[in-house]
């Protein structure tokens, strides 16, 4: 016992003593000089003045938050837009509705296809296309395999859906039927929204219009085998690109070529670092990770080959004779009763 008391009292004086030097210690600490902390680097008022504010521009996507859109997302992302002094912000919606929003003046770009320009000029609308976004026409028709449609005449007689009778799907569902000789009256044509691969899948219909890196693409991961037939194989169609009014080429020309400038480097790096930039559409659009991602992947990788420029060919540029033939079919099969001339409807002057 007595063997156990000193123990703990040696302990105990241990104790006391480190407490003790613990305390001298700190009250030296607390004697010596404190050496200066560099300072957080702020801006003077002079300085702060001097940063341009950005300017905040508004673009119309006709759709939904979608990985599809990631070359914005990249440029948002990446400060490529932030470098051209602009604050941009993606709007989502219908391609029509907006069509109308920037030939008004209330919006000032959208992304649209060269058809719902030359529709907007026809009625009025003072659009005009500034840049190419995708460089093929982006819709196609799908059916299953066991449907036997290889070809737009195979269509005779079949059910196909389409979301409605407007926009691109529409326009290039009347260039399929031309194609092969048809008229609507011989097709069953079902509006069917945007329920195109369930459509297909469920055998609602025979066959579906749709975006290439849409349907097709969610129907082949869930291993179906289908056929597609590429609208861009059979018409000539300016497609999906930045559209303005007249008003902004006349009031801030320089605006435009500054949108058009950093959207086209966003459209670059997002090519050349597919990974990353696909990394960037899923923070800007959650709801495409989780258990859609490998979905939303697929939908990606499709897209890339839409925003590839042809060898030689400038990117951002569309051609004359493109529109001329678009602005002939649109009359030809009853869409549009005037058509403004070709070079009205389009400009190359803006790219960078």
């Amino acid at each position: 016992m007595n063997r156990v008391i000193n123990r703990q009292g040696w302990l105990r004086r241990i104790g006391f003593w480190i407490g003790v030097w613990s305390l001298l210690a700190g009250l030296l600490a607390a004697c010596q000089p404190v050496a200066p902390q560099p300072a957080t680097p702020s801006l003077s008022a002079a300085e702060a003045a001097a940063q341009p504010e950005l300017t905040p521009v508004r673009i119309g996507v006709g759709y939904i938050p979608s990985v599809q859109f990631a070359s914005f997302y990249v440029g948002i992302a990446k400060g490529f837009f932030a470098e051209e002094g602009l604050d941009v912000s993606l709007d989502y919606g219908f391609e029509n509705d907006y069509l109308k929003l920037v030939g008004t003046g209330e919006l000032p770009f959208m992304i649209g296809s060269g058809d719902q320009v030359i529709l907007g000029r026809g009625q009025g609308l003072p659009v005009r296309y500034v840049m190419t976004w995708y460089t093929r026409y982006p819709v196609a028709l799908f059916a299953k395999a066991s449907a036997g449609i290889h070809a737009p005449q195979d269509l005779a007689g079949k059910r196909v859906g389409i979301p409605g009778p407007f926009g691109a799907t529409y326009v290039g569902y009347r260039g399929l039927l031309e194609a092969g000789g048809l008229r609507e009256a011989d097709v069953q044509t079902e509006s069917i929204g945007f329920t195109q691969a369930a459509a297909v899948s469920e055998g609602t219909v025979d066959a579906a219009m749709d975006y290439s890196a849409n349907g097709p693409v969610v129907l082949r991961l869930q291993g179906e085998e289908i056929t597609t037939l590429e609208v861009g194989d059979y018409l000539r169609m300016p497609s999906n690109g930045l559209v303005t009014n007249e008003t902004t080429l006349a009031n801030d020309p320089e605006l435009v070529r500054r949108v058009v400038a950093a959207s086209l480097r966003a459209v670059d790096y997002t090519l050349a670092h597919p990974d990353e930039a696909f990394a960037i559409a899923l923070e800007a659009v959650p709801e495409a990770g989780g258990e859609n991602e490998a979905v939303n992947r697929a939908v990606f990788d499709a897209t890339l080959g839409f925003w590839q420029t042809e060898a030689g060919a400038q990117p951002g540029a569309s051609r004359l004779e493109d529109w001329q033939a678009a602005a002939e079919f649109m009359v030809r099969i009853g869409l549009a009763e005037t058509v403004a001339p070709a070079e009205e409807l389009f400009s190359n002057e803006y790219l960078p």
